[in-house]
């Protein structure tokens, strides 16, 4: 295979062991990594606890074939693409597959030549993003590799907008929670824009002290105010040309609002204690994690800065929004803090993944990243257990929560209870059926419909 393609993560699923460890050395010697199923049903699993950039598929399966596993692929990760595998070929399952979203159809036995050639088609299939900077698990924006990590759908509609805003210059809010990724959207923006060799400033209002606001932003000339023993350039100085980033920009006070919206207005400013006005070409973005809005209405905030910063509004989901994330965020987490701490990066149980997406996450990305990084500090293991994770998070402490922040349906919160009786009964389906008041057959038969195997 060309080098110049780019390594994938391959999941490879077929129920004979010597077709799986076939194409695992072959994928292997094409520097690719790659994780092993033996039926759909590990497929699945792996798939709700690992980032996949292509699944390599046999058909004909004891449990879930093949044709059902590739819906769910279609349906949950659309991103990853399918190579289909099969020894009892026929014309119709062959059109049926590519017609569900298969992009290619091998025939058991099959040459290495033919799996380099379904390899090459894969990787031509896809046209490049703007910059190319979406990828399969997420947007990646700088040269230092930085990256936004994520493929569920309200991620995906923030990876569009940043492509279509960053190439102009209009001013960008911000808003979700705080560990949310607002900073990361911001840099995203800054570096596929036209200011990206520019300086990027960030300054959080949060952090500084409102006497010395005026001097950080504007900065000051020597002796305008008592303890300015020397001329000091202020942050919008810094970021001319460049963008400017106001983090948690409703900590500003309404003085300083009244002055920001002067500059913005002007696009000039003068130092304290000078009467030089400075031109000033800057891109602004800001950030809040609360309701500017109703900041407005308070009377906190003014207005018609408000208007003039949010031309275009952002609002970056909160984790439990988009759980779907997760399995590729820890993947993430434990490859970069495996690499820093220089250990072996650890699997993670599929009981213990079902936990971290079953969490409220309230300090969001941040909250989790920290945890990760803690697990693999305090744990040595190879694989994240439920007891490797935190009690609040294994629920060792506490109890069933039936309501959070979060809406449901009625059939998910009945799949979360059985799920939690489960668990609770350390799989005993008789004693499980027992408590939730119904026969073990129907019990058997709800597992399957939620897949809770």
């Amino acid at each position: 295979m060309n080098s110049s393609n780019k390594t994938r993560h391959v999941l490879v699923v077929d129920d004979e062991a010597v077709v799986r460890n076939g194409i695992n050395k072959a994928l292997h010697n094409r520097g690719m990594t790659t994780k092993l199923a033996a039926n759909g049903r590990e497929a699945l699993v792996l798939l709700g606890s690992h980032a996949f950039d292509l699944v390599i598929l046999d058909i004909r399966m004891p449990d879930i074939d093949g044709v059902d596993v590739l819906k769910e692929i279609r349906s949950q990760y659309p991103e990853t693409d399918v190579i289909m595998i099969t020894g009892y070929p026929t014309i119709d399952t062959a059109v049926h597959c590519i017609k569900l979203g298969a992009l290619d159809f091998l025939v058991k036995p099959f040459r290495l030549d033919d799996l380099d050639a379904a390899l090459k088609k894969i990787s031509s299939s896809s046209a490049p993003a703007p910059k190319s900077i979406i990828e399969s698990n997420g947007l990646r924006f700088d040269s230092k590799k930085k990256l936004i990590i994520g493929r569920s759908r309200p991620i995906k509609e923030i990876f569009e907008k940043i492509v279509k805003v960053a190439p102009t210059d209009s001013t960008v809010l911000i808003t979700g929670e705080s560990g949310t990724g607002k900073e990361l959207v911001a840099r995203a923006i800054h570096e596929n824009s036209d200011r990206n060799n520019q300086e990027f400033v960030a300054v959080d209002c949060s952090s500084l002290v409102e006497t010395l606001l005026e001097s950080e932003l504007f900065g000051h000339v020597k002796g305008s105010f008592t303890g300015a023993n020397q001329t000091k350039h202020g942050f919008f100085e810094l970021a001319n040309h460049g963008t400017f980033f106001f983090d948690e920009i409703s900590n500003l006070s309404l003085n300083i609002q009244a002055k920001l919206l002067r500059v913005i207005q002007e696009r000039e400013f003068r130092k304290v204690g000078d009467q030089k006005k400075i031109k000033l070409d800057i891109r602004i973005i800001s950030a809040s994690n609360i309701n500017l809005e109703e900041s407005v209405r308070s009377g906190d905030f003014r207005e018609d800065l408000y208007y003039r910063l949010s031309v275009v509004p952002i609002r970056v989901p909160p984790l439990r929004r988009r759980k779907e994330d997760i399995p590729i965020l820890v993947h993430h987490f434990l490859e970069k803090f495996s690499k820093k701490i220089k250990r072996n990066m650890p699997e993670v149980s599929p009981e213990a993944m079902e936990l971290l997406k079953e969490h409220a996450w309230p300090g969001n990305v941040r909250e989790l990243e920290h945890i990760i990084e803690r697990i693999l500090i305090l744990e040595d293991t190879d694989i994240i257990r439920t007891r490797d994770l935190p009690s609040f998070i294994s629920q060792r402490e506490g109890d069933f929560q039936m309501f959070s922040e979060e809406l449901f349906s009625l059939q998910e919160l009945e799949k979360r209870y059985i799920r939690f009786v489960l668990r609770r009964t350390k799989g005993k389906k008789k004693e499980a059926a027992d408590i939730l008041g119904i026969n073990r057959k129907t019990l058997g038969m709800k597992i399957k419909k939620y897949g809770l195997y």
